[in-house]
């Protein structure tokens, strides 16, 4: 496996685009009130929404609790593109760095397409924490309860 990598995968969901962007970029604060998986969600730096903020979340990840904190480094509204840091001794240990970047893309009849990616660049081959893949893996199970959740508003 190479050090250097990305792993991408999309997700339809039925709840409009904007929508479900709008929830990723102002409303992830109650995204433990919605999700089995996330179980805190806090800001250290900043708020929720801006460049340069800084959030802590506690969530299951490959049967095990773990934290991490993470920095929102971009905003793209017009292409709804938000790109994330992930650090803390649980990432760190792992990875020189890890991105995380989701785009949410229209669909002509409704819905949308949830595009995630995770760019990693390891610290060595065999690392013990968490692989990309299921940083992934968990990033596509808290979309599809986010889509569930805004069908139902």
């Amino acid at each position: 496996m190479a050090l250097i990598g990305k792993v991408e995968t999309e997700v339809e969901i039925q709840a409009p685009a904007s929508k479900f962007y709008n929830f990723y970029r102002k409303q992830l604060e109650h995204l433990p009130n919605i999700s089995t998986h996330v179980h805190d969600a806090r800001v250290h730096e900043g708020d929720w929404e801006t460049v340069g903020s800084v959030k802590h979340y506690e969530y299951t990840i490959d049967g095990k609790k773990i934290s991490a904190t993470i920095i929102i480094e971009s905003i793209d509204d017009d292409n709804k593109v938000i790109t994330y840091s992930i650090i803390d001794k649980e990432v760190t240990g792992d990875y020189k760095s890890l991105k995380g970047i989701i785009q949410v893309i229209d669909k002509e009849n409704g819905g949308g397409i949830v595009k995630w990616t995770f760019e990693y660049e390891k610290l060595k081959e065999d690392i013990t924490g968490v692989s990309p893949e299921s940083y992934l893996d968990l990033a596509v199970k808290v979309a599809k309860e986010i889509d569930a959740h805004l069908v139902k508003e």
